[in-house]
């Protein structure tokens, strides 16, 4: 009775350890500023039986660099916008494949409680990057501090203003540089999750927030094609967007300052 118990165990354990060989972590890439609820969704999944490691970059160039070369399955950071620039600046073949969460991003003054009050020649930092900064020119048009020419969108650069009554000085910086800014102009660009990392303001403060009107804005989960329908990745999304633990995660690390993009 003990020689077949035996050999039952010992094949149970092999084919729990080829399962494990079969079935290898999948590896997420991710920026500090998204972390700490994608860190409970790997919790979750672990209960669940799934293996997912999460891999954090320090600048917004490499998750992208690191997916398509396959050093990591899958990464979640970026926007629509975000992505069609990487992939024609970089040759990249990379596609969007479930929403995730959108946040805000608002215009924050340090001085100046309206845009009524901001003097002639105000000085105002916005994104340099081409994504990034036309996301902040039409914050400003949105303000009502400029006019872009119709429908140049998220494409907008500093060429497409046609009107700016105050006289502004834009500034372009690093958006993740742009929590420095504060104290130095008049207005800036923010982004609340790296206020609230920064912990110099209070990252519900701003004058103004673009929100779910640019549902382009909505953060991605993002893979190479041939790994869309990987069951691993469709489970996890499952698990990020269905969570109970990981929306109290969400509302934890971004308060009332995001909508879940997957529920617009």
């Amino acid at each position: 009775m003990l020689k077949p118990l035996k050999n039952l165990t010992l094949a149970a354990l092999f084919s729990a350890s080829t399962l494990a060989q079969a079935a290898p972590a999948l590896k997420l890439g991710t920026t500090a500023a998204f972390a700490p609820p994608l860190e409970v969704a790997v919790a979750e999944a672990k209960k669940q039986g799934l293996d997912v490691e999460l891999v954090e970059f320090t600048d917004w160039i490499a998750p992208n660099v690191s997916l398509a070369n396959g050093d990591i399955d899958v990464n979640y950071f970026q926007h629509i916008p975000f992505l069609e620039n990487a992939k024609t600046e970089g040759g990249y073949d990379l596609v969007p494949v479930a929403r995730g969460v959108i946040n805000n991003v608002g215009l924050y003054s340090k001085t100046h409680k309206d845009f009524a009050s901001l003097p002639d020649g105000a000085k105002v930092a916005i994104a340099n990057d081409p994504v990034n900064g036309g996301r902040g020119l039409q914050l400003l048009q949105k303000a009502g501090l400029i006019e872009l020419k119709p429908g140049v969108g998220y494409k907008a650069t500093q060429q497409d203003i046609t009107a700016n009554p105050k006289n502004i000085r834009i500034i372009e910086l690093e958006a993740v540089q742009l929590v420095r800014a504060y104290d130095e102009v008049d207005l800036v660009q923010g982004y609340p999750a790296y206020i609230r990392l920064a912990k110099t303001f209070d990252p519900a403060s701003a004058l103004l927030f673009d929100g779910i009107d640019h549902p382009e804005y909505i953060i991605q989960f993002v893979t190479q094609p041939a790994k869309a329908q990987d069951p691993r990745l469709l489970k996890f999304i499952d698990i990020y967007q269905h969570s109970p633990a990981v929306r109290a995660a969400l509302d934890k690390a971004h308060g009332n300052l995001y909508q879940a993009g997957w529920e617009s």
